[in-house]
């Protein structure tokens, strides 16, 4: 999201001005409707503050919003081939679905030539869109603490049970005779994307960017295993959170104090420690790390351990490279790591 305030006075005056200029530019969330459009879209504009900015349409979604019928901003530049409009709108029919093979047969539409289409005209490919649509949708409920039900016809889902199927199957309703555990849901704000940090008073359970593949599955097995009921606020952990984690990012810390809750095998444990024991501003590959293990053949268990990781940037898994110097993955996208990698430098002088 855009939080220049010269920025998005730009943006503002461009949305009301319909300046073609800036279509695909930027999209304009308007908080009143649950939409979001570009820059010449037709429909009556907003106040200024019932408005947010954002450079990507992914960034659009993940904050809930849904695309303005009027203006159609992810049909710009292209016009949208029939059979990707479908699939937008079996998005919105069923929220809480998670497409497979079969999805695409049962439409009538052959998968690889939809998702192709879809990537060339949106930038993203479906799944990545129907995930984004679904957390963002997930995620606003639990920003705006309403009952889930209540909200349905209000942004824009024509099936109520579908709506609630979309936020419960992510956030969950926990079992009703077993002890609930209340985690708060709070979202921070990154030089280089929205984080969501899950907590209670106690410890952090979850530290990730919003995008993060695989997110909704990770929030659901934290969810079921402990019996939790997340709802969205601030608590002394996530205060502190974020308030090192500004510290981290102006490169005034790298060492956090933050209690965290590790949940995984003895092994994965054994990883994750020798991470936190990786200075910052330096790097180890999956090699070292298995050598400090003393099994010079757990290379793979090591990555995999890696990617159970629920805590990012606290638990740097990002400081693991290849052998060869070469970044590897990561679950937050490549381009993250090598900025965290870059950003630590620092630390190495200080």
């Amino acid at each position: 999201m855009i939080t220049s305030a010269d920025r998005k006075q730009e943006f503002y005056q461009a949305l009301v001005e319909k300046n073609p200029a800036y279509d695909g530019i930027f999209f304009a969330g308007i908080k009143t409707t649950g939409i979001f459009c570009h820059a010449t879209c037709t429909a009556r504009k907003p106040k200024f503050e019932n408005c947010s900015f954002y450079l990507t349409a992914q960034e659009a979604l993940l904050a809930g919003f849904r695309p303005c019928k009027i203006c159609r901003p992810l049909s710009f530049p292209q016009t949208i081939p029939e059979e990707v409009q479908l699939l937008i709108r079996e998005v919105e029919r069923h929220p809480e679905k998670r497409w497979r093979e079969a999805d695409f047969t049962q439409l009538g539409l052959h998968s690889a030539t939809a998702r192709r289409k879809f990537k060339s005209i949106y930038g993203m490919t479906f799944v990545q869109y129907a995930r984004a649509r679904r957390m963002g949708m997930a995620f606003k409920e639990i920003m705006d603490g309403s009952k889930v039900i209540d909200q349905q016809l209000a942004v824009g889902y024509d099936s109520s049970s579908g709506f609630n199927d979309a936020f419960t199957k992510i956030m969950g309703n926990p079992a009703k005779k077993a002890k609930i555990q209340i985690v708060n849901a709070y979202f921070i704000s990154t030089p280089i994307g929205r984080m969501l940090s899950l907590s209670d008073e106690q410890y952090l359970y979850l530290l990730e960017f919003v995008d993060r593949r695989g997110l909704e599955k990770e929030i659901e097995k934290l969810r079921q295993k402990h019996n939790i009921r997340i709802i969205h606020g601030q608590n002394s952990i996530n205060q502190e959170l974020e308030r090192q984690l500004g510290l981290y990012f102006e490169q005034k810390l790298v060492e956090f104090s933050v209690p965290l809750f590790k949940e995984g095998s003895e092994f994965q444990k054994q990883v994750w420690e020798v991470l936190e024991s990786i200075p910052a501003g330096t790097t180890m590959s999956y090699q070292d790390i298995a050598r400090k293990l003393g099994n010079k053949n757990k290379v793979r268990a090591i990555g995999n351990a890696n990617g159970a990781n629920r805590i990012a940037i606290l638990i740097p898994c990002h400081r693991v490279i290849l052998t060869d110097g070469g970044l590897g993955g990561y679950g937050g996208g490549v381009e993250r790591k090598k900025y965290l990698i870059a950003l630590e430098q620092w630390a190495r002088q200080a």
